[in-house]
Order: C-alpha cells, then sequence, then structure tokens
C-alpha cells in the first residue's frame, strides 16, 4: 500500500513538474511570436526561466533573423530613397511596380498627370490607375513581351488622358522572386487634342474649299461648252455667280492667313497709345456712312474719360469692325446695335450689342470655335468664312483679355470684350 503510494505522489510531483514546464514553454512561445511580430530581438532574459540550450539556440536563431530583416529592409529602404532621390526630379513620370502589383515609387510627375493618383504607395495598381490595356502592358514588360512604347489612354469619368508608355523590368529589391517594373509616362494629351484639332481643321477647310470651287468648276464648264449658244444674260450671270464665290474663297483664304498669323510665335501686334472712345467712335462714324447700315440704327455709349491703352489699332478695329458687320448682316433692317466701351473691375469692357434673332444657347459655348455656324446655310449665303470670331478671340487674347458673348433667343446678342486697363509707362 504504502509502495503504491509512494508511486502516486511520483507521479504527481512529475505530472506539475511537467505542467510547470510546459507553462513556462507556453509564455516562450508567445514571446517569441511578440518577437517576431514587432521586429524586436528577443532577449534571453525575456524568456521565463532555464528552458534548456534548445530554447537558446532558438532564441538566438529568430534574433538572427530579425536583425537580418531589419538590415534588409533598411537596405531596401535606402535604394528605394536613393532611386526616388533620382527619378523624383525628373519632369517624366516614372512609375515602380513590385511583384505583387503593388506601387512601390511614384514621383511628382506622375501625380500631376493623375492628380487622383496623390496616395498610392503601397496600393494595388489596378486599385488606382484602372486600364486593362496598363494592365496588359504591365504583365508584356515583366514577361520581356512589351513594345518599345506604347500609346495608352486612361478614362476617368469623363476625363481622357493619354500617355506614352515606356517600361522596362527591373531585380526585386525586396529579395522576392517575381521581377519588379519600371514605367516612364509622357503626357501627350495636349499632343492628341491638337492632332484632333488639326484633323478637323483640314476637313473643315476641305469642306469649305470645296463647295465653292465645285460651283465655279460647274460654271467654268459649262461656259466653255455652251458659251456660243447661250444668251448673254446667261452668260452674265453665270460670270457674276463665279465673281461671288471666287470672292468667297478670297475671303475665306484671307481669314485663314490671318488666323495662322494671329496663331503663329510672332502674330505681329504693333502695340502704341490709343484712346479707345476716339477708335470707337472714328469706326462707328465710318460705319455710318456705310449703305449697309443705312437701314440700321448705331448707337455709342463711350465712357469719354477712358484712359488711353497700348493696343495695336489696326487689330482691334478688325475685331470692332467683325462684330458690327456680323450684327449688320445677322439682324433685319430697323434693328437697333449699341456700342458701349466701360471701365469695369481693371478692365475696360467693349460691348457690341444688338436686338436681333438671338443665338440659342446650345450653339453659345461653340460660338467661337473656327467654322462654327449657328445657321450654317444663312451664313454661307451672306458670304461668312465661320473664321471672323475664332480671329476676333485671338485677338482679344494677344492683347491680354477675353471675350465672351451673351444672348437669349428672340431678345438679342451682346458680344462682350475685356482688355486691361493698364497704363502705359
Amino acid at each position: 500500500m504504502s509502495s503504491i503510494l509512494l508511486i502516486a505522489i511520483a507521479l504527481a510531483l512529475a505530472l506539475g513538474w511537467a505542467l510547470v514546464r510546459l507553462g513556462k514553454q507556453r509564455q516562450a512561445v508567445q514571446r517569441l511570436q511578440q518577437a517576431i511580430t514587432r521586429q524586436q530581438r528577443l532577449l534571453r532574459e525575456n524568456l521565463p526561466g532555464e528552458l534548456g540550450r534548445g530554447w537558446d539556440d532558438l532564441c538566438e536563431a529568430t534574433s538572427d533573423l530579425i536583425d537580418e530583416a531589419a538590415r534588409l529592409r533598411e537596405l531596401r529602404a535606402g535604394h528605394l530613397a536613393q532611386l526616388e532621390a533620382t527619378l523624383g526630379s525628373l519632369r517624366e513620370a516614372v512609375l515602380v511596380i513590385d511583384g505583387g502589383n503593388r506601387v512601390v515609387l511614384a514621383n511628382q510627375a506622375l501625380q500631376e498627370i493623375f492628380p487622383h493618383a496623390a496616395r498610392i504607395l503601397g496600393q494595388r495598381l489596378e486599385a488606382v490607375l484602372r486600364s486593362v490595356p496598363f494592365l496588359n502592358c504591365v504583365e508584356d514588360v515583366r514577361h520581356g513581351a512589351a513594345e518599345p512604347q506604347q500609346e495608352i489612354e486612361f478614362v476617368e469619368g469623363t476625363q481622357s488622358t493619354w500617355v506614352e508608355v515606356t517600361g522596362a523590368p527591373i531585380p526585386p529589391l525586396d529579395g522576392g522572386k517575381d521581377p519588379w517594373a519600371l514605367f516612364v509616362l509622357h503626357d501627350i494629351t495636349r499632343q492628341k487634342k491638337l492632332e484632333a484639332v488639326r484633323r478637323e481643321f483640314v476637313a473643315n477647310v476641305s469642306h469649305e474649299l470645296r463647295t465653292p470651287l465645285s460651283v465655279i468648276k460647274g460654271y467654268v464648264e459649262t461656259l466653255v461648252d455652251g458659251h456660243r449658244e447661250m444668251p448673254l444674260e446667261d452668260r452674265e450671270k453665270f460670270l457674276r455667280t463665279i465673281a461671288r464665290h471666287t470672292e468667297r474663297l478670297n475671303s475665306l483664304l484671307d481669314d485663314l492667313l490671318t488666323l495662322s498669323r494671329l496663331e503663329s510665335t510672332n502674330p505681329g501686334l504693333r502695340h502704341e497709345l490709343v484712346s479707345l472712345p476716339g477708335l470707337l467712335n472714328d469706326i462707328l462714324g465710318d460705319y455710318r456712312a456705310r449703305p449697309a447700315a443705312a437701314a440700321h440704327r448705331l448707337h455709342a455709349d463711350i465712357d469719354a474719360t477712358l484712359d488711353p491703352l497700348p493696343l495695336d489699332p489696326l487689330k482691334i478695329t478688325q475685331v470692332i469692325e467683325n462684330l458690327l458687320d456680323n450684327a449688320l448682316k445677322y439682324t433685319p433692317p430697323g434693328s437697333r446695335i449699341d456700342v458701349l466701351a466701360r471701365a469695369r473691375d481693371g478692365e475696360i469692357v467693349v460691348t457690341v450689342q444688338d436686338n436681333g434673332p438671338g443665338i440659342p444657347e446650345a450653339d453659345l459655348p461653340h460660338i467661337f470655335e473656327r467654322f462654327y455656324r449657328v445657321e450654317k446655310g444663312r451664313s454661307r449665303e451672306k458670304g461668312g468664312t465661320g473664321l471672323g470670331l475664332s480671329i476676333v478671340k485671338h485677338i482679344v487674347q494677344l492683347h491680354g483679355g477675353r471675350a465672351w458673348v451673351e444672348s437669349t433667343v428672340g431678345q438679342g446678342s451682346a458680344f462682350h470684350l475685356s482688355l486691361p486697363a493698364k497704363k502705359a509707362a
């Protein structure tokens, strides 16, 4: 009986010792997990009690791994800092993506192209730059199958951004297996818009030239083939039609040359100190003597105290005459046309206003575009080239001002142009 009791006591003591030992080991495991999570060395004194040589070796090996991981992180951060310092000042947008498709580096130029990508470091690429062609380009770069340069469109809502992308794989800086990818993005949105404008301009010019040329060609061929048998009245009618369309061609070419000069690097402005009230009154006096204005009422409301301004008088005269010509063409006889000039908020605002049919609201945003016409057929009949208001806008902008229009259908239109109220030295 006593021997059984002794065995039971021994087993109880052994079990108690094992439980204590197990508790210490469990605490040691928890401390080990915390050290790995916090990336801190596991000091020997952090372990509860003596756990044996095996635990000491494990503690030392874990601490060495933690130190090595910290060193690699510092090295990676240093490499990224050097890379960012090197690429961050570039005017071209630079993007570096790791093997997991997360953004590692994005310089300031990239954020200027994509304003919504201000905080994209560490985010997955597909979450910040939503473009299937670009994601395909990333995969092609990683596999060495990408084209040297690609033009890719990024669409964000109603905005479209075009970039020229060049990419190359680079070794991973985190020691991973998947290669990283470096991309240089060049914003070509403006070039794309200019190309579209150029194509539209060429198409519009071709259309505008084709119409009078077709008419002239048709009438000339008719005259060549049948001028001997044709009555004199018909020949004179044909010749007047040819002359009218020739004049329209001449006007179109003159306006194209004017617009080309205004958009060039040397628009040829000749500034001089000009009394704007005197210039406006001279223009109105000339128009009142013209037969085309006899059926209209021209009025002036011009502040005579306005200071002289540095202007190109010929160009400003062209602007006012263009606006007056339009008012005379597109308003019925008996309409009133007012020319106003006032100082307002540091600007001199000149307005040519009529009480004619007005302009539909849908046309107002496009009224200063080249070749834009509210009533296309009627404008051509009256000899309009569709370039007059575009010339007006360019001349005013070259003087540091702006041009805009206000109009209500059935009540008339008011074309405004502002000029900086700066006194010449």
